[in-house]
């Protein structure tokens, strides 16, 4: 057969949109398919967008047809032990998620991330592997953030991170067994001027089938509509596994006269978040540092910060800044008089 003619199975591949082999498509409808190709592509857009950041070169990031196959078939495809990012999706269950990559390619990244440009570290150290965990970890917040989204606005975080070198009879994800199937998403990442390298998103099956599931149902309006039709949120299609919710009590919202007067017993509107727990922060001061003077610091430096001895600091409640003060120990504990209330401060913290 000619190099350029398909296969009957290549082409059956192409037209479900996915990259899983004929055995697999027992487990997965095309409703499916077309979700598990948009995380593919979610992932490779925020690989894009972090790495031609980083590098200050033209980027691409081409998508492969994603894969499905066990745990202990991948993991035999690797010549050389890869180097594991590995995350868990907060705000989704805790599922776990793992970024595995050349370790070529994660060396590259972690001298883009210091600030060079993207040349081989013939001896790298946990300094660099540490770098390279940082900028997957961008990665992955980035595509956490766009998938939100498509998951009808869940949210979504990278929790539980972690990045190191695969030793001996390593695996993508923590798993049992080791014949568990695993979705995979290979994109290859090319660099102006650099070597080419791949970069691999794993999830177990039953995983991305659930963000699946969630992305076909979160942009569904509230009344029942027939299966397979358009439905709002990006024009996705109503998946026939959906059904109608129960019949929700629906009237029209009543809402007390402006004006007039409260009668003498009703509370003030302060009383009504008056025991709501907030945070309160005392800030010494400021600094701002590259990525690789951060990834340079040690067990006894010394970060300078923007204020002069004796300056009073910053308390803020929530993130706003509502006084300054001076720190005084109380007892064995450090605690903070106030000198200066800002005015306004409270009322843009309770706001």
């Amino acid at each position: 057969m000619p190099d350029d003619i398909l296969s009957p199975d290549e082409i059956n591949a192409l037209l479900s949109g996915g990259g899983y082999d004929l055995g697999n498509m027992d487990e997965i409808s095309e409703a499916d398919s077309e979700q598990l190709a948009k995380i593919a592509d979610t992932f490779a857009n925020s690989e894009n967008s972090v790495i031609n950041m980083l590098a200050g070169k033209n980027v691409t990031t081409n998508v492969n047809a994603y894969e499905i196959m066990p745990q202990s078939e991948f993991t035999a495809k690797f010549s050389e032990l890869p180097f594991i990012f590995s995350s868990t999706f907060g705000g989704f269950e805790d599922k776990p998620l793992s970024m595995v990559v050349e370790q070529a390619g994660a060396l590259t990244l972690a001298d883009l991330m210091m600030g060079g440009g993207g040349s081989p570290l013939p001896e790298p150290s946990d300094l660099h592997w540490n770098a390279a965990q940082e900028g997957l970890s961008q990665v992955v917040g980035s595509a956490f953030t766009s998938l939100s989204g498509l998951m009808g606005n869940r949210r979504l975080m990278p929790e539980n991170s972690s990045g190191l070198l695969a030793e001996e009879n390593w695996d993508a994800i923590a798993v049992e067994p080791s014949t568990a199937k695993l979705w995979i998403s290979p994109v290859n990442v090319v660099i102006d001027g650099l070597k080419p390298f791949n970069i691999w998103t794993c999830l177990t099956l039953d995983d991305a089938l659930d963000i699946s599931n969630v992305m076909r149902g979160g942009g569904r309006p509230p009344e029942p509509a027939p299966a397979n039709t358009p439905m709002g949120g990006g024009g996705i299609m109503g998946g026939g596994r959906q059904n109608p919710g129960p019949a929700v009590d629906v009237r029209p919202a009543a809402f007390q006269p402006l004006g007039g007067g409260s009668s003498g017993g009703a509370p003030s509107p302060i009383d009504l978040i008056a025991d709501i727990p907030v945070r309160v922060t005392v800030e010494l001061g400021k600094a701002r540092k590259s990525v690789s003077e951060i990834l340079a610091l040690t067990t006894g430096a010394v970060v300078e910060l923007d204020k002069m001895a004796g300056e009073p600091v910053d308390i803020l409640v929530n993130g706003k800044l509502i006084a300054h003060g001076e720190v005084v120990v109380i007892d064995e504990n450090f605690g903070v008089r106030i000198t200066d209330i800002v005015p306004g401060g409270a009322a843009r913290a309770a706001s």
